[in-house]
């Protein structure tokens, strides 16, 4: 090989060293950027819808379990069957039923024992609170007393809010008037958590001897007594729960109002799902009690 062919330079394609302009990288970057942040903007949309829909889930699952279950025990309210019921008649069943049946809803000052214990009003938009009497075989806990099985007895139930947890205390009224010794401690349950709200009112009749058993108005558990004293009786439950979802990351655009019953509107945070679950019921026992006094 000679020498000057050694030497000869080699020629490399221009065309394939060419590469990208300033311009079109530039361009290329910012199509990127845009789909990027395209994808970035549906996957937050989508997240956000996704724990927006468990929320609201969530909360209408535990507010069709609440409601159901707080209707299947306020129907009982007031009940006492002389006729068909096995009652413990270790006290005077009729005198009891005569009790139970004219104080469907406990007021403070009802029983002996506990002064306190009762049906009340609360102030400065908090939780009402709620006790009821009736025939039962167990109060709201299940809790029997200490009675035989399937024997029926004088069963108050006291509903409340602590915190955001709605519970049940269940007593045996019997040793709330005094008339025996407590067997069994009263025992408490939890209803149903992320409560922001419990509010009741009572539907009350005209003077018993002329009433038809029909709510003629709803009032609030401050004014009962009163009416208890002119003869008008609590045919019927007006009912609401506020719940909010356990979630605290919902991330809704604008904060809702909330007006209950006789309660004022309340503004909530946005970083919860809120849902107003109510109902009115008619207390069938009390209704048949008011048409057959007359």
């Amino acid at each position: 090989m000679s020498l000057s062919h050694s030497l000869r330079p080699t020629h490399i394609n221009a065309r394939a060293q060419s590469g990208f302009s300033l311009v079109e990288l530039m361009i290329t970057l910012t199509l990127g950027l845009v789909i990027s942040g395209a994808v970035i903007q549906v996957l937050v949309s989508s997240s956000v819808t996704n724990k927006l829909n468990q929320a609201v889930a969530q909360v209408q699952e535990s507010g069709r379990f609440i409601m159901s279950r707080l209707s299947a025990e306020f129907y009982e309210v007031g009940r006492y069957d002389l006729v068909m019921a096995t009652i413990d008649d270790s006290v005077d069943i009729v005198a009891e039923a005569a009790y139970v049946q004219n104080r469907p809803i406990a007021l403070p000052g009802d029983f002996a024992s506990n002064a306190s214990l009762g049906s009340e009003q609360t102030s400065n938009g908090g939780s009402d609170k709620l006790a009821v009497s009736l025939l039962g075989t167990a109060d709201c806990t299940g809790n029997r007393h200490g009675y035989a099985l399937n024997d029926e007895f004088h069963v108050v139930n006291y509903y409340f809010v602590t915190g955001s947890t709605l519970k049940c205390t269940g007593y045996d009224g019997r040793v709330l008037r005094g008339l025996k010794a407590q067997v069994s401690s009263p025992a408490t349950v939890v209803l149903l958590d992320n409560i922001e709200s419990f509010q009741v009112q009572f539907g009350v009749t005209d003077e018993i001897t002329t009433s038809q058993g029909q709510a003629v108005r709803y009032v609030t558990a401050d004014v009962l007594s009163a009416l208890r004293d002119a003869n008008q009786q609590v045919v019927s439950l007006r009912w609401a729960v506020l719940l909010k979802s356990y979630q605290n990351e919902v991330q809704q655009t604008q904060a809702q109002q909330f007006a209950m019953l006789n309660e004022t509107a309340k503004t909530l945070d946005t970083s919860h799902y809120y849902q107003v679950f109510s109902k009115t019921l008619a207390l069938r026992n009390m209704k048949n009690f008011v048409r057959s006094s007359q």
